[in-house]
């Protein structure tokens, strides 16, 4: 019972930061503010040297870009832009390790080969090689991250497939199963509550969680790299900034620029995803 009311705080936490991340992308708007040259740090020259930092700008509370322009809208904006992709991704990842643990105590062992076979050829892909090619092949005005997104997923989830299946292979399979029935239980009870509830949920949630951080810090690396290069972003449209603007402007505070604190705010974010991440997992655990 104290391990039960013990993951009840991870549970919360996970559920406040998904939350925060959704309303915030919902919240997002579409265009952030034009360029307000009075909100930028200057020399004694009068020379623009950077951003105000935090709280320096009433309503900007993660201070500014070069331009005046507020990041905490920058941060939106790249919420709104990895959100609802990352959560999909988990959750098809989810399904299909959920699949596998199923079938593996199914007793079909036609789909239960179908399922290893489709987890190595899949397996066998490098995945970043192919990311990068459906990334070019998504046309210009279709710059969006949900099917880099999806994609990722189908590439991640043969290692949930198979920690599901070895789970429930480890648990006796259509055994289990079959001796759970000879003691009166009806199927959606053994498969659902006994099968993934009870045993399964650890790996699925875990797994979930790890493909959605992935997915997030996927989405900041290739709009990094679009970034350093100058070219179009291969996630989001033209007017949409993502969390990896502010670690680029972050990074010219190495250069002498003032903006440590975009620094500051993209680790921050980074930070909050991967919490989330480990929350989902604590809260997931075996007893």
């Amino acid at each position: 019972m104290t391990r039960r009311t013990n993951r009840l705080p991870w549970l919360v936490v996970a559920l406040l930061l998904l939350g925060g991340l959704i309303v915030t992308g919902m919240w997002a708007p579409e265009f952030v503010d034009p360029p307000i040259l009075e909100n930028v740090a200057k020399d004694e020259y009068g020379t623009t040297v950077g951003g105000l930092g935090f709280f320096q700008v009433p309503g900007a509370w993660l201070g500014t870009n070069e331009y005046g322009v507020p990041l905490h809208q920058f941060a939106a904006q790249g919420a709104s832009i990895v959100a609802l992709p990352a959560a999909i991704a988990g959750m098809l990842v989810m399904a299909l390790a959920t699949l596998s643990g199923l079938v593996r105590c199914a007793d079909v062992p036609w789909l239960d080969t179908v399922l290893q076979v489709f987890g190595e050829l899949t397996g066998a892909l490098p995945r970043m090689v192919v990311v990068v090619v459906v990334s070019l092949l998504l046309p210009y005005d279709y710059k969006y991250l949900l099917p880099i997104a999806l994609v990722w997923a189908v590439l991640a989830s043969p290692a949930a497939m198979d920690e599901a299946a070895a789970s429930a292979g480890r648990l006796g399979g259509a055994r289990f199963v079959e001796a759970l029935r000879a003691h009166g239980f009806s199927a959606t009870r053994i498969y659902l509550y006994h099968v993934v509830w009870m045993n399964l949920r650890p790996v699925i949630v875990r797994q979930g969680a790890e493909v959605m951080m992935q997915v997030v810090f996927l989405e900041i690396a290739l709009s990094y790299l679009a970034l350093a290069s100058n070219s179009p972003s291969f996630t989001h449209a033209e007017n949409m900034h993502s969390w990896a603007e502010l670690l680029y402007l972050g990074y010219s505070a190495f250069l002498g620029r003032e903006m440590g604190h975009a620094l500051i705010a993209s680790l921050i974010l980074v930070a909050i995803t991967a919490v989330m991440a480990q929350s989902f997992r604590f809260a997931a655990r075996a007893r």
